[in-house]
């Protein structure tokens, strides 16, 4: 699988192309906004999108999903349905960071735990991983041994959990019970900053020791 990491927003969101090399068949993973910069990108790959992949309904994370979909023609997955409050409060998320309006929209299809999804020769397994928001999910690449985990797990961090429908505890549980068993030599890419391996997180993350977050 290969893996193109494109920072996006004032927030430095990480939206992630990835696509299969035999194919070309290619997704967008959390288009967060800048769309003429994701359409440069895509182009510059010479990939073909084949379908849209939200992590979660945060505004940094969908701000240009339905701008994405529409102009390449192709659906949109997840996040899990227990996110639809926040996708449906796009235009309040938007104005309350002062930010052009961004219209509310629902996913070609909500996502659920054992869930795959096919791009090209590539299978992402999905993995319902709840509380930064109540329906985040993971994406995860055996294969490649890599997961794109959007805001749940950071370098050295973990998510915040203060907002709406929000929970440490859960967010913690989801990274124990989920994520770490999957191996230490998994690479992940996280929806801000560096990225990490599941292995140097579980022996050095000070936030799996229930310190607060940092996004």
């Amino acid at each position: 699988m290969n893996y193109h990491i494109i920072p996006v927003t004032a927030f430095s969101q990480n939206c992630t192309l990835i696509w299969c090399d035999a194919t070309k068949q290619a997704a967008l993973v959390d288009p967060g906004g800048d769309p003429e910069k994701l359409k440069a990108q895509v182009a510059q790959k010479g990939v073909q999108i084949s379908q849209i992949l939200l992590t979660h309904g945060h505004l940094d994370h969908v701000g240009a999903a339905a701008e994405m979909a529409d102009y390449y023609q192709v659906p949109i997955f997840g996040p899990h349905k227990e996110d639809a409050f926040w996708l449906e409060g796009l235009p309040a998320q938007s104005r309350m960071f002062g930010l052009e309006e961004c219209p509310s929209f629902t996913p070609t299809r909500w996502l659920e735990e054992g869930d795959v999804l096919q791009i090209g020769d590539i299978s992402l397994k999905v993995l319902h991983c709840p509380g930064h928001t109540p329906g985040h999910v993971v994406f995860i690449n055996e294969k490649a041994r890599l997961a794109l985990v959007g805001d749940v797990l950071f370098n050295g961090g973990v998510g915040r959990s203060d907002f709406p429908r929000g929970d440490h505890q859960t967010l913690i549980n989801s990274i124990r019970v989920k994520l770490l068993p999957q191996g230490d030599d998994m690479a992940f890419i996280p929806g801000h900053g560096p990225m990490s391996t599941f292995g140097v997180e579980r022996q050095t993350n000070p936030f799996l020791r229930e310190e607060s977050a940092i996004w």
